[in-house]
């Protein structure tokens, strides 16, 4: 369970984060003084902070300065402002990403998901394994390649984010939700066709050495990833 620090004064806005991530299984702590955010701080001690920009007393700017000098937790910056000198400021000052009110709290999600994945989860380059394999393919991490017999082939991004869902999860069959959440990026907007696209490319890769029914559609349901030769129940 990841411990989320709210420093927002807006209080509904506040509680209006706390309820849509609670049910999601994260711990959330708003901030009660904002003379001790600091102190508080360090009692919470949180794996990622939602931090405002308009604060009473010190600015968000500054607060987020004084953060980044003691952890290297990421760091969401929420502001009103829309100047692009506002969004330099915070990354500056250390913030991970930047998000304009008003927003959709499905967006603030897919936003905190990528930077907890990337600080703490399977896309951590703390916990990247060299390679997965699958019977005889073989998925090198840090080149994006797949390998089989000696032959190989390069991934794009989303390729190599997918295969690699895919082997670490083979036997499970994973909702197109889980694909896609896997696919997203803060950067860029990734919806059902995108999915499809890229299982379609990733196949037509595979097929060229007979793997492609590896990959198996699951109708309602999602995907099913096995090892060549097996058959699924």
């Amino acid at each position: 369970m990841y411990t989320i620090y709210i420093v927002e004064d807006e209080r509904k806005i506040a509680e209006a984060i706390c309820s849509y991530l609670e049910p999601y299984g994260y711990h959330i702590h708003i901030v009660q003084d904002f003379t001790a955010i600091l102190k508080e701080f360090e009692t919470v001690n949180p794996q990622l902070l939602i931090l405002d920009i308009n604060l009473p007393y010190q600015n968000g700017y500054h607060i987020c300065k004084l953060i980044r000098e003691r952890s290297s937790i990421p760091i969401l910056m929420l502001s009103a402002r829309s100047s692009e000198m506002e969004q330099v400021l915070g990354m500056e000052n250390g913030a991970d990403d930047y998000m304009l009110k008003p927003f959709h709290l499905e967006v603030l999600h897919a936003k905190i998901k990528a930077l907890l994945r990337r600080s703490y989860g399977d896309f951590s380059e703390l916990s990247q394994p060299a390679e997965l394999q699958s019977g005889e393919l073989v998925l090198s991490i840090p080149q994006m390649e797949i390998l089989y017999r000696g032959e190989t082939q390069t991934l794009s991004k989303n390729e190599w984010k997918l295969l690699r869902l895919f082997i670490e999860n083979k036997g499970k069959i994973l909702s197109r939700d889980t694909c896609l959440e896997a696919l997203w990026d803060d950067q860029t907007f990734v919806d059902d066709n995108t999915l499809s696209v890229n299982v379609t490319r990733l196949r037509k890769k595979l097929q060229q050495w007979a793997l492609e029914d590896q990959i198996q559609t699951k109708r309602g349901l999602g995907y099913l990833f096995v090892d060549a030769g097996s058959k699924d129940a």
